[in-house]
């Protein structure tokens, strides 16, 4: 009997496996048809997006004597023009600074309007031959950051030229847009080119701390005079070498938003009393203040790619090779991969979410004195997209204790708008990079930090934020920080960015 069930066992056996196996056979055809499926199509995207950089057409070298130009944006950094010192201190160096713009660039004053707004901010006017077209504005800063000539290794107020670099505070942020500009007109002038369109340029004086005084008051007296601008150009992003991954090209990236700016007080409060008489566990203001700081970054804002980030990584993928290239050309696949690898990174989880920091905290008065409050100060830094209502609501939210009183700071700004980039004016900013920076790669990019630009939303829906300034690996530390510098041959380049870009909007003399 055992002998005869385990024959009909295998039999059984044997008449299952063929099937089985033929079952396994067809299961493994079709996943090795639907992997090369999938090869084929992440192949097929990776290779049917072409460059996205537009063609440089040739042109004549722009000839920039890089020396007496570098002599003179070093004249320029010598005036100590602190936005954030008393202004009796400083009203002499604007003053002084704009005694010299006058003095040293003669054929710009003589051939444009200048307003002098609020005191210190200033406003030139180029005018067009063709009222019709809308005017374009074209953005700096005189202001700048202290400097702490300690940590120095030049006076930073001396303007000196050294190794190739014109070092001081104001070299790279913002007083070579300044003389760059004016060296740009210069240059045009002596060369009988009139504008079709009308040139603005307005100098703000600070910058640094919001420019309610000055771009606010220049933004406001063009909207009072009705005027609509074509487009806008402040500061803003760099022509980076060797840091995009990927990308052995230089890659210069054109601000088209730039993050929102909120700060938010707590304050827990709690009762007074003496250290000796310790109140309950997690009751006094200290510890309701720090439970809710806890929650708070545990949660932070949500992130995610959003337009900006994905134009900016589809633009740079056809500019790279192998595993890179393939990943960003496919985010319909991998994007909640880059999205993790994006969060991992404090410089890179700024791009996809509202960024949280506690940078202020002040509790008690005395060792032996339990404090009635205590309040800390969090920066956050928008997305495009979140709103300063969502973080407050957020917060509220996190925190959940009716002890603790969340507040939003005066200061503050919503993210801007993204510019668009199928625009006329994104082409011309597109070629004049690329006219002055024929190596490098153009991509749109969002801005981490605030500019002037952003207080003339009202005016334009055209808003770019771009320096044209080289920056290597560790070159980011020097603005706001010691050492500032700007090669003289960048300078030159800086130079014929804007003239290339005035250019545009200029035409020969027909007088």
């Amino acid at each position: 009997m055992y002998k005869t069930h385990r024959r009909c066992a295998a039999t059984l056996t044997g008449s299952l496996e063929e099937p089985m196996k033929k079952v396994l056979a067809r299961a493994a055809a079709t996943l090795a048809l639907l992997v090369l499926a999938l090869v084929a199509v992440l192949a097929w995207n990776t290779l049917r997006f072409p460059s996205r950089q537009l063609p440089v057409p040739a042109g004549a070298p722009v000839a920039v004597d890089a020396d007496a130009a570098a002599r003179r944006l070093a004249g320029a950094l010598r005036f100590r023009t602190v936005s954030s010192a008393p202004p009796k201190e400083t009203e002499a160096e604007f003053d002084g600074l704009h005694a010299y713009l006058q003095r040293t660039f003669p054929r710009a004053h003589a051939a444009l309007r200048k307003e002098v707004v609020n005191g210190h901010a200033l406003l030139y006017t180029w005018e067009g031959s063709d009222p019709a077209l809308r005017p374009m504005l074209l953005m700096a800063h005189q202001d700048v950051v202290p400097a702490d000539p300690r940590d120095w290794k030049v006076d930073p107020f001396a303007g000196e030229i050294r190794d190739g670099y014109v070092w001081g505070r104001g070299a790279w942020d913002n007083k070579s847009a300044i003389t760059g500009h004016m060296e740009a007109v210069e240059m045009l002038l002596a060369q009988g080119f009139r504008p079709r369109q009308t040139i603005l340029f307005a100098y703000g004086h600070d910058e640094e701390t919001h420019g309610e005084h000055g771009a606010v008051q220049i933004a406001a007296l063009l909207k009072a005079r009705g005027v609509r601008l074509d487009f806008v150009l402040d500061e803003g992003m760099v022509v980076t070498e060797g840091i995009v991954p990927g990308v052995k090209a230089p890659v210069a990236l054109v601000g088209v938003a730039e993050k929102g700016y909120l700060s938010v007080r707590l304050r827990a409060s709690a009762a007074a009393g003496h250290s000796l008489m310790p109140p309950a566990r997690g009751t006094s203001a200290i510890a309701v203040l720090g439970e809710a700081l806890r929650r708070m970054e545990e949660r932070p804002m949500p992130g995610e790619m959003r337009q900006l980030t994905r134009a900016t990584f589809e633009t740079l993928a056809p500019e790279m090779a192998g595993a890179n290239r393939v990943v960003l050309s496919n985010l319909w696949l991998f994007r909640p991969v880059v999205e993790r690898q994006l969060r991992a990174k404090p410089v890179t989880n700024a791009m996809v979410a509202t960024t949280m920091a506690f940078t202020m905290l002040e509790a008690g008065m005395k060792e032996n004195v339990m404090p009635a409050a205590a309040e800390a100060t969090v920066n956050f830094r928008l997305l495009p997209g979140d709103r300063r209502d969502d973080v407050l609501r957020h917060v509220r939210e996190v925190v959940a204790d009716l002890r603790v009183e969340v507040t939003a700071l005066p200061g503050s700004s919503e993210a801007s708008p993204v510019t668009p980039t199928d625009s006329t004016s994104w082409q011309r900013m597109n070629l004049g990079v690329r006219s002055a920076f024929p190596d490098a790669v153009v991509a749109p990019g969002l801005v981490l930090g605030g500019t002037d630009a952003r207080h003339f939303a009202g005016i334009s829906d055209h808003i770019y934020r771009f320096s044209p300034v080289r920056v290597r690996d560790g070159d980011a530390d020097r603005i706001h920080g010691s050492n500032e510098r700007l090669a003289v041959a960048n300078y030159a380049e800086l130079i014929r960015f804007y003239h290339h870009l005035l250019l545009g909007a200029a035409e020969p003399r027909k007088d």
